[in-house]
């Protein structure tokens, strides 16, 4: 009997990560569930089905020793991947003029430098197997920017560059391949981050959706078991919106 597909999800202890991890489980794929510590993982993991096949993995991605601790446990432990959701980001809205160079440098560490380095980790494993699927999770901030999320903003419109070079560098590296890097950007999810936004914020922001709603978590997880399976095998270097039409 074949061996489930692994797919490392990362940042999956709540919101967007959380509800890839569970559809994902649904269908069958072995996970590797990454947070910042194991506990945040609870949550998940109970919601996971019975006989799902899992492994908790733990690295504080603000800290570049945790992170290459996690790329070189990744590659003594699991050059099995098939797949990779890069999802684990953060948050820091701030006037550049006031925003500290230490929140900066997190904000490049966390949201970009993270992805880059599992991208590297991914071409070389899946240059190996001929095989794999890398996602990146951008956003539609990375696509039309926004007041006070500039750096933010250029950390997840690196991502959707990162996955279409990414995409013609293993064409060129390898022209017979089943190796596929994209970048999904979605655009308003209900998560923990949009709950702590103003409520006029948040009424601004719906009125620019064609949708006239917030997304849900599942909607993207959805569109992300869609993306890493065979029914997707010609989607490569795409940047895949989902944001009610808010673009």
């Amino acid at each position: 009997m074949k061996e489930p597909r692994k797919i490392l999800v990362t940042g999956a202890s709540r919101g967007i990560g959380q509800a890839i991890a569970v559809e994902l489980a649904q269908a069958g794929y072995s996970l590797l569930l990454h947070a910042s510590v194991k506990e945040n993982l609870y949550q998940t993991i109970e919601q996971l089905p019975a006989k799902a096949e899992y492994q908790a993995l733990a690295a504080d991605f603000s800290r570049p020793d945790a992170v290459g601790h996690f790329i070189q446990q990744l590659k003594k432990e699991h050059k099995d991947l098939y797949g990779i959701v890069s999802n684990a980001g953060i948050a820091l809205d701030k006037p550049l003029s006031y925003q500290p160079e230490r929140e900066i440098d997190l904000l490049l560490q966390v949201n970009l430098k993270v992805p880059i380095l599992l991208g590297k980790l991914a071409l070389k494993l899946f240059l190996k197997n001929r095989e794999g699927v890398c996602i990146n999770i951008a956003s539609c901030i990375g696509q039309m920017g926004n007041a006070y999320q500039s750096v933010y903003a250029a950390t997840k419109a690196g991502l959707v560059a990162l996955s279409k070079s990414w995409a013609k560098e293993m064409g060129q590296l390898l022209p017979q391949h089943r190796v596929r890097f994209l970048s999904v950007a979605p655009g308003l999810i209900e998560t923990d981050m949009t709950t702590n936004l103003d409520e006029q914020v948040l009424a601004n922001y719906q009125s620019q959706i064609p949708a006239n709603r917030f997304g849900q978590a599942q909607d993207v997880a959805q569109l992300i078991a869609f993306l890493i399976s065979d029914r997707a095998t010609y989607i490569n270097g795409s940047t895949i919106s989902i944001n009610g039409g808010l673009l």
